[in-house]
């Protein structure tokens, strides 16, 4: 319960600083979100299908 509190307040930080923050400062942020999160997937894909090929 107390994750979902904090997630939803750090929601609530960032998506409210996105709201002042010019159109291109905003997409550069999302962007740069993404491609962490797209290598951090593959990354866990990559760990996980090692370690089951065993």
């Amino acid at each position: 319960m107390l994750f979902l509190v904090a997630a939803l307040l750090l929601m609530g930080i960032v998506l409210g600083t996105a709201a002042h923050l010019p159109v291109p400062v905003t997409l550069v942020a999302a962007a740069v979100i993404t491609a962490w999160l797209l290598v951090f997937y593959l990354r866990e894909r990559r760990h996980h299908t090692e370690g089951t090929a065993r």
